[in-house]
């Protein structure tokens, strides 16, 4: 099976670095500086038009911080959606209770939607307070992906966490690792987890996306 990169890209240089690197898939944000918040919608059409074929799925995230929202900031993230339908191939999005639990009841909202389009359950996950039980709750919403540092400051120092998780997932859904993915250790943290997928901005500590960084990691981590 081949192993897959998903690139975190938030701006047009870092998409334009991506795709010359041969990623296929982005998770497509602004201001990475901030863990990643929600992209312009011009941002979004502009890198659609100009790559068709990239697997494009946008970050929902309304402002930096915690992961819990008010019914205001939901109304924001429903209608980002909504507004990136046309151009999005899946979305990632995350919402927690105050408890550090996920809110269900608010994810639902989101998820229907999203529709029919993928969804990743981002980092929200490593700071819930459960995480065997958030991750039945993930799979029971329909999440396709969960992205996760196995709530460890890295996806390296966290993957015996992984490793459990994708155990328990049993192919109902892809741990996909983040975190302080880099091209000496995203083999090591595959082959560990036991996962077919891979996140990270490959920026190098650069600030913007390195194509030959991308095209290294993708030909390192191949079976």
């Amino acid at each position: 099976m081949k192993r897959i990169l998903e690139v975190c890209a938030d701006s047009l240089g870092s998409v334009r670095n991506a795709v010359e690197g041969g990623a296929g898939r982005i998770e497509l944000c602004s201001a990475l500086s901030l863990d990643g918040l929600t992209p312009s919608a011009g941002l979004l059409q502009t890198v659609r038009q100009l790559y068709p074929e990239l697997t494009i799925h946008v970050l929902i995230r309304p402002r930096q911080g915690n992961f819990v929202y008010d019914r205001q900031e939901l109304m924001v993230m429903e209608r980002d959606i909504r507004a990136a339908q046309p151009f999005a191939d899946g979305f990632v999005i995350g919402v927690l209770t105050p408890d550090g639990d996920i809110d269900m009841v608010a994810m639902q909202c989101l998820m229907a939607a999203c529709g029919d389009k993928p969804v990743t359950f981002h980092r929200a996950f490593d700071v819930c307070r459960e995480p065997f039980v958030a991750l039945e709750q993930i799979v029971a919403l329909g999440c396709r992906r969960l992205l996760s540092s196995g709530q460890q400051r890295t996806a390296e120092q966290g993957m015996l966490l992984l490793r459990q998780l994708h155990d328990l997932a049993d192919g109902r859904l892809i741990i996909m690792p983040g975190g302080g993915v880099s091209l000496e250790n995203a083999r090591q943290i595959m082959e560990q987890v036991g996962t077919s997928e891979i996140h990270g901005s490959c920026s190098g500590g650069s600030g913007m996306t390195d194509a030959d960084c991308v095209g290294q990691i993708i030909a390192s981590i191949q079976p």
